[in-house]
C-alpha cells in the first residue's frame, strides 16, 4: 500500500487531520486499534474554542454542532457560597460550545465515510519505521492480513500510550512530566443541567465542576484523592457532596437524576519536545497532556492539526518545508501557554492536600476574589479560557 501520510489514531486529531488532508487533495492512510465502537462511544472533553469550532465549520463538519451545540458566553466561579460570571464574550469577542468530542467523532467519520476515506479499526501490530530517512513505513495487520505502508510523512495522533512518540530516538526527545496530588471524580447523570454555564466552585471539600452534555445531560466532577476506588462513591454519596460544594446562598438547587457513567482520572500535565523528527510529526494527546481544568486538551489537538494540515498542504502544493520544519516550534508556544493557564486554573481552585492550616486556601479565596472584582484579571482568564494564540 502506498499513502501520503500515514496516521496512526482515530481519535479526533487523527481523523481531523485525515479530513483536512483529504479536502485539500492529499492522501492519507488512518490506523486504529481500537473498534469503531469504541471510538465513537469514548466520552472525554466537551468544551470547543471558537477557534476549534471555526475550523471544523470551515472543513464542512458544522451542521450538527450549530444544531446541537451549546454555545456559551460566560462561565461561572463559584466560592463563599456566590456565584461570580466571567462575561466571555463581553471581554473576548469569542465564545465557546458545550459539544462532546465523541460527537466531533462521529462528525468526522461520518465525513470520512462518504468521501471514501481509508479509515481502519482494529488494527493489530502496527510498528513505525524509516522516519529518520526519506521512505517511513507503517506495518501492521488489517483483518488478519499484514501490511506495509509507504509514506512520504508519519503523524502520530495516537494518544499518550501510543506507539509514535516511542519511534522517535530516546536521545532526540525530552519529556516534562507533572503530576498532580489529586483527581476527578465525574459523573453523567441523565438530568437536565441545573446551570446554563458552566460552574466552576472552590469548596473547603475541593473541587466541584458543573458542565453540561446536552439539555437532558449534565456532566459534573468532584475533587478527589488520586488513590480513591470508586467503589466508594454511592450515588447517594456523589449527589450528596455535589450539593455540599455547589450550594449557594441564594436558592440556587442542584437537580438529580440516574447516574449512567462514573469514572476516576488522574490529572497530569505532560510535554514532549520537539513534536516532530524526520519525517514524523505528533499531535494530540501523544505530543502533551494538561490537566482538564482549562478544558483543553481537545482544542490544543485541533490547533496542532490545523498548522500540521496546512504545512502539508503547503509542501505538497509549492514544495515548501517552512510549515513542516517549523510545525513543533509553532504547536509548542500554545502548547505551553495552555499548559500555563491549566495550572494556574487547577492552583486556583483545587485545595491542596498539604494545606494542613489553611493558609494556601485563604491565599486562593484572595486570588478568586480579586478575579471577580478586578476587570483586568478576570480578563486575563476569559481570553485563555476561550483560546489564545501567541504571536
Amino acid at each position: 500500500m502506498r499513502t501520503q501520510v500515514g496516521i496512526v489514531g482515530a481519535g479526533p486529531a487523527g481523523l481531523l487531520l485525515s479530513h483536512l488532508l483529504h479536502l485539500q487533495g492529499i492522501d492519507s492512510v488512518v490506523l486504529e486499534r481500537r473498534s469503531e465502537s469504541y471510538v465513537l462511544h469514548r466520552v472525554r472533553a466537551g468544551l470547543l474554542e471558537q477557534g476549534t469550532t471555526d475550523l471544523l465549520r470551515e472543513a464542512g463538519l458544522g451542521a450538527r454542532l450549530d444544531r446541537e451545540g451549546l454555545v456559551h458566553e460566560g462561565v461561572l466561579l463559584r466560592f463563599d457560597r456566590a456565584t461570580h460570571r466571567i462575561p466571555l464574550t463581553e471581554m473576548t469577542g469569542k465564545t465557546v460550545t458545550v459539544y462532546g468530542q465523541q460527537e466531533v467523532v462521529k462528525d468526522i467519520i461520518a465525513a470520512r465515510r462518504v468521501a471514501g476515506g481509508k479509515v481502519y479499526f482494529e488494527v493489530d501490530d502496527v510498528s513505525v519505521a524509516g522516519t529518520s530517512g526519506e521512505a517511513p513505513v507503517l506495518r501492521a495487520v488489517i483483518d488478519g492480513t499484514p501490511v506495509e505502508i509507504e509514506c512520504d510523512f508519519v503523524a502520530g495522533c495516537d494518544g499518550f500510550h501510543g506507539i509514535c512518540r516511542d519511534a522517535m530516538p530516546a536521545g532526540v526527545r525530552k519529556v516534562f512530566e507533572h503530576e498532580y496530588p489529586f483527581a476527578w471524580l465525574g459523573i453523567l447523570a441523565k438530568v437536565a443541567p441545573s446551570t446554563d454555564e458552566l460552574i466552576y466552585a472552590f469548596h473547603d471539600n475541593g473541587f466541584a465542576l458543573h458542565s453540561l452534555r446536552s439539555p437532558d445531560v449534565s456532566r459534573l466532577y468532584l475533587q478527589v484523592d488520586p488513590s480513591e476506588s470508586i467503589d466508594n462513591w454511592s450515588d447517594e454519596r456523589i449527589w450528596g457532596e455535589l450539593r455540599n460544594r455547589l450550594g449557594t446562598d441564594d436558592g440556587w438547587t442542584l437537580a438529580e437524576g440516574p447516574i449512567f457513567e462514573k469514572g476516576i482520572t488522574a490529572m497530569r500535565s505532560f510535554v514532549v519536545e520537539p513534536m516532530q523528527h524526520g519525517r514524523l510529526f505528533l499531535a494530540g494527546d501523544a505530543a502533551h497532556i494538561v490537566p482538564p481544568t482549562g478544558a483543553k486538551g481537545l482544542n490544543l489537538a485541533a490547533a496542532d492539526i490545523k498548522v500540521l494540515a496546512e504545512a502539508f498542504t503547503s509542501f505538497y502544493s509549492r514544495g515548501s518545508r517552512d510549515g513542516l520544519d517549523g510545525y513543533s516550534e509553532t504547536c509548542l508556544r500554545r502548547v505551553w501557554r495552555a499548559q500555563d493557564f491549566s495550572y494556574w486554573m487547577t492552583s486556583l481552585l483545587h485545595r491542596a492536600p498539604e494545606d494542613t492550616d489553611g493558609v494556601l486556601a485563604r491565599l486562593q479565596l484572595s486570588r478568586l476574589r480579586y478575579v471577580a472584582d478586578s476587570p483586568a484579571a478576570a480578563k486575563t482568564l476569559a481570553e485563555n479560557y476561550v483560546g489564545y494564540t501567541p504571536a
